[in-house]
């Protein structure tokens, strides 16, 4: 069955059909039906309702023939069966009766040769124009044309009957990839359309296309050489990926080809918690006429928005497109990656700041996507807390982490890419006792890695994680280097560096059975440092 056949059912229901609809029509229409205000930048300012973040418990998959021998079935990919779905994908086109619909055809993945076409039916115009800024957008004479393969149903008025339809409460997402159908029920949060398109791809990329899927940022340099960014939040991958001397491609997913990495998508969804123009200038100044700002509030009596403000949640997001930010790369398309960057805010204080990693590590790094918390979040709470999220992007992926790592492993050996393990937490001790890295001493060892200026120095290994740090690097003190040096009391280090990798090996016991055991050898050793 064509998944485009759903879309005429559902227009044959529809009061009215708004088909494609310009940047200034969304806007109007956003405000006319009350979705949002404007605010003093020009951008429009909304709710997402009572969902201000995606409900990963209540993600689920079709188990099929196309699925079952393919998908890592468990927590996060929870199984859903064809009949409940095909009888809640009636009773979710039948909701569409007599309402006003929008809808937008869009793209997927900006090389043409893996492009994905999408279209998306709303409710709103606020969630059409979020697909508008976070999809390839077309060219205007390109709608006609487009013959989609997938289908979103984006219906967040609809609520479900758990005991009836087979979902764990009122509001659910769901992806068929036999029908190459998504649907998402009872929530407005539109972090669910985004995410669950990149789910898809990270199916269908590596099983179809032999193409690794990466949930990262990416930019490149006057020389034409990519560099790949990793990070969990709060690690500074769009800070650090966002360079004045480099271009970027995109900042959240890609793909690494046989012959190029390449965006997946045509705009950018980034927090606005605390935003000010000293610290995310990029993004500041992409929040603009058009925009998309979520769940934030105003400063008393004004339009202006108050990004300190987190009373509806810390959450607090904007929506644009790639072509509000100046430094880009057109296309959103690079060539092979040279380096490499696992981002980690590592809140013990134990790591590197920067280390070089064997194949073999850099899977095992990859799987266990480590960051941590600082303390202090909730009261009694000293410790830092460690957390991971297998290929930095856990809750999207449907197959094992063992399958991306080995692509990743593959890739790196035929392609000669460095990968380093970048600490952009603490140093000299803990949260609370150390102090953070000085984000001047991360770029320079950035530039170093990038440049090839750490090709030549001395490296040596540390004694519990066996990675490899650089003795020098321009524009950083030596004795960072090495983070023992920067403790005081090196029994204290010893016994916290030992306490993190126990944490990382009790981590990777749910992934032993579908890694290699090279990976598996590339585990910390606990040790008595003296």
């Amino acid at each position: 069955m064509k998944s485009h056949y759903i879309t005429d059912q559902v227009f044959e229901l529809a009061s009215k059909t708004n088909k494609n609809l310009n940047l200034d029509e969304l806007l109007t229409y956003s405000v006319t039906n009350g979705d949002g205000k404007i605010t003093s930048t020009g951008a429009l300012a909304g709710d997402t309702g009572k969902f201000t973040g995606r409900s990963p418990k209540d993600k689920f998959t079709v188990k099929d023939d196309t699925s079952k021998d393919h998908v890592w079935w468990g927590d996060v990919n929870q199984p859903f069966s064809s009949e409940k779905f095909e009888l809640l994908l009636k009773r979710v086109i039948n909701h569409y009766k007599d309402r006003e619909i929008f809808v937008r055809d869009v793209y997927a993945c900006a090389d043409p040769k893996y492009r994905l076409s999408i279209r998306v039916v709303t409710e709103t115009a606020y969630q059409n124009l979020f697909v508008h800024h976070m999809f390839i957008r077309p060219d205007k004479e390109e709608h006609d044309f487009i013959d989609p393969e997938w289908v979103i149903l984006a219906a967040p008025s609809f609520m479900a009957v758990p005991d009836r339809d087979g979902t764990r409460q009122e509001n659910f997402s769901i992806i068929d990839f036999s029908k190459k159908i998504y649907l998402i029920g009872g929530s407005g949060y539109t972090g669910e359309i985004k995410k669950g398109i990149f789910t898809v791809l990270n199916f269908t990329l590596p099983v179809d296309h032999d193409v690794l899927s990466m949930h990262c940022s990416a930019n490149i340099g006057e020389d034409g050489d990519s560099a790949v960014f990793f990070g969990l939040s709060g690690t500074g991958k769009t800070t650090l990926s966002a360079d004045p001397k480099r271009k970027l491609i995109g900042d959240d997913e890609h793909g690494w080809s046989e012959n190029s990495i390449f965006n997946f998508e045509g705009g950018c969804y980034a927090k606005t918690i605390n935003l000010t123009e000293e610290n995310e200038p990029t993004i500041w100044k992409a929040i603009k006429e058009g925009a998309l700002v979520e769940n934030v509030r105003f400063l008393p009596n004004s339009d202006v928005v108050n990004y300190d403000d987190v009373s509806v949640t810390e959450n607090t997001r904007c929506a644009y497109p790639i072509n509000y930010i100046d430094n880009i790369s057109i296309p959103s398309v690079g060539p092979k990656p040279k380096n490499i960057f696992f981002l980690t805010a590592d809140a013990f204080g134990v790591l590197p700041p920067i280390s070089k990693l064997t194949p073999e590590q850099a899977g095992y790094h990859f799987i266990s996507g480590y960051t941590a918390k600082v303390a202090g979040t909730e009261e009694g709470i000293n410790e830092p807390e460690a957390t991971f999220s297998a290929c930095f992007g856990e809750a999207f992926i449907p197959l094992h982490p063992g399958k991306y790592a080995d692509m990743l492993g593959s890739k790196m050996k035929e392609n000669n890419v460095n990968v380093w393990l970048i600490n952009t937490g603490w140093t000299g001790g803990p949260y609370g006792t150390g102090s953070r890295m000085k984000l001047k001493y991360t770029r320079a060892m950035l530039d170093a890695a990038i440049n090839g200026d750490l090709d030549y120095v001395v490296l040596e290994t540390h004694p519990v994680f066996g990675i490899h740090m650089p003795t020098e690097c321009k524009g950083v003190p030596s004795n960072l280097l090495n983070p023992r040096n920067t403790w005081k009391n090196k029994a204290d280090y010893d016994k916290k560096v030992n306490y993190l990798a126990k944490l990382f090996n009790k981590n990777f016991e749910k992934y032993a059975d579908g890694v290699t055991q090279e990976i598996l050898n590339a585990a910390p050793k606990t040790t008595v440092l003296s």
